[in-house]
């Protein structure tokens, strides 16, 4: 029998994608939302795919804020941008 494969919808695009295709962002009790590297965090996630149009399109369309059931600040916005352009799914830790 096939591995069933995990579907998530992208926020921003509205495309049905494996979900180890995609980002997953993230509402946790500790802190802001982030990008969660590892797809395996405790919180609230939302997911978007691996384009700097389909964070675009979450945040004109308030696909993430729906999916968090939160307002979501412009800082956030842009702290999510520049992870993106960092190339995506590597994580930030440690880097300066």
């Amino acid at each position: 029998m096939a591995k069933k494969i995990s579907l998530r919808q992208c926020v921003g695009c509205g495309q049905m994608k494996d979900k180890k295709e995609m980002m997953r962002v993230l509402k946790s009790a500790e802190g802001p939302v982030v990008l969660d590297v590892t797809g395996r965090k405790n919180g609230r996630g939302a997911y978007l795919c691996k384009s700097g149009d389909c964070l675009a399109g979450a945040r004109k369309n308030k696909g993430l804020e729906r999916s968090l059931k939160m307002r979501i600040p412009d800082e956030i916005y842009e702290n999510l941008e520049k992870e993106f352009e960092e190339g995506g799914y590597e994580s930030n830790a440690g880097k300066g």
